[in-house]
């Protein structure tokens, strides 16, 4: 890997981070998990991050707080930070996802614990009602360095911009580097913010002025299970 590439996605921060969520905290976890519920819906990170920090400031960050807020509740903190496209039926999937939860295991740690190993650990994670592959691989993708058994498959879209940067798959398993190209791929590429992108001297499909001619993909196909 290049050193100034990998230095400047070092500077990237994960959304978890940007989120000011400490990973290594059991409650912060859970925490990301509902982040992550949000980011996983075909919707701007800007406006699920926007989203995510409308349920820290009601304080219904819990399993035990979703079930206490109510549909109608959820449905004003959705509202409230712009996820008007899916607010009844994201309603409806957090109060069956924390009632599953409480039901089967009691907690996320609970279910971590019980996993034998990365492929029961996404098994179980998936059959949660609403919970598919994508929340899985956000979910877990930040959790790689703190929980043994998380290791998703690598997300389409950063190994679509390591290509670009000329970056071995090895090298996407290098701490926060899958993280940060995902972030990039979904913030810059996917808008064709090229003259923006922290790491556009080393992409290979620039589209500034002047640049290099070659064509970039269809931003569209960078939305794809991220």
């Amino acid at each position: 890997m290049k050193a100034t590439i990998q230095e400047t996605l070092s500077r990237v921060p994960s959304y978890s981070l940007e989120l000011g969520l400490d990973l290594t905290k059991e409650n912060d976890r859970f925490k990301w998990f509902l982040a992550s519920i949000l980011f996983a819906k075909r919707i701007s990170s800007q406006i699920a991050k926007k989203t995510y920090r409308e349920f820290e400031k009601e304080g219904i960050v819990t399993p035990e707080s979703i079930l206490e807020a109510g549909w109608d509740k959820l449905v004003e903190v959705l509202d409230s930070g712009g996820y008007v496209r899916y607010d009844f039926s994201s309603a409806s999937n957090l109060l069956e996802i924390a009632t599953s939860l409480r039901e089967r295991y009691g907690s996320l740690e609970s279910l971590y614990a019980q996993a034998k190993n990365s492929q029961d650990l996404e098994k179980r994670l998936l059959e949660f009602k609403h919970v598919g592959p994508t929340t899985v691989n956000i979910f877990l993708r930040e959790l790689k360095e703190i929980w043994e058994k998380a290791n998703p498959q690598l997300s389409p879209i950063a190994k679509e911009l390591a290509s670009k940067l000329g970056l071995k798959e090895k090298e996407l398993k290098l701490p926060t580097v899958e993280s940060a190209l995902v972030r990039i791929g979904l913030e810059f590429c996917k808008g064709r913010r090229c003259s923006a992108c922290p790491v556009r001297e080393g992409c290979s499909y620039p589209t500034i002025a002047g640049a290099r001619s070659q064509p970039a993909p269809a931003p569209s196909k960078l939305r794809q299970d991220i």
